[in-house]
């Protein structure tokens, strides 16, 4: 019997060895990669919202009457998502009376009625500070974004190398067709 092709090749074992490199980095990597996010992430909203807590003050401001056909909607998920448009009056922190536009629940909105605002240090009203909750969740978000990211260009990453070496063992094939010469397989030309 003559000597054959070897059944495992150079480009089988890189192959092997890209996939089991791949495969430590979707364990170990990309898990590592969404906890320093998340990680990350919950220290900067954390002092975020520590700051905004300093910044921002609750008030009671006075509903003095209601804006006509306005409604708004709101992306902060404490306060609900439907709010209504209401002009009030209140003091600013340092006594300076206020009066403005500002958004309450929609039940709440009566004239003569207390609603409770959020106002910087100037007095001027102000979206309320995200909670360490909100913030908290965020950061889980972002974390497993980051895992996701990762993953997914450790997967491409793997796709692109095995790529390459499935052209480089088709071009070493072609090579050895082409040393094979036109005469392969025809009996009696001497192999």
């Amino acid at each position: 019997m003559g000597v054959g092709v070897p059944l495992w090749r150079a480009t089988d074992r890189r192959e092997a060895w890209v996939t089991l490199g791949a495969l430590l980095l979707l364990v170990v990597g990309a898990p590592a990669a969404g906890w320093a996010g998340g990680a990350l992430a919950e220290d900067r909203l954390q002092r975020s919202v520590r700051a905004q807590h300093e910044e921002r003050r609750a008030t009671v401001a006075v509903v003095a009457e209601r804006v006509p056909g306005k409604r708004r909607f709101s992306g902060d998920p404490d306060a609900g998502t439907e709010r209504v448009p209401v002009t009030a009056a209140w003091s600013a922190p340092d006594g300076t009376p206020r009066t403005g536009e500002v958004t309450t629940a929609p039940g709440a909105g009566e004239p003569g009625s207390p609603v409770r605002i959020w106002t910087d240090g100037a007095g001027l009203p102000v979206p309320p500070p995200m909670s360490p909750g909100a913030a908290r969740t965020h950061a889980l978000l972002g974390g497993f974004g980051a895992f996701l990211l990762a993953a997914g260009a450790v997967e491409a990453g793997r796709r692109l190398a095995v790529a390459g070496l499935v052209r480089r063992r088709y071009a070493l094939l072609d090579q050895e067709w082409a040393a094979a010469g036109p005469d392969w397989g025809r009996a009696g030309t001497g192999s």
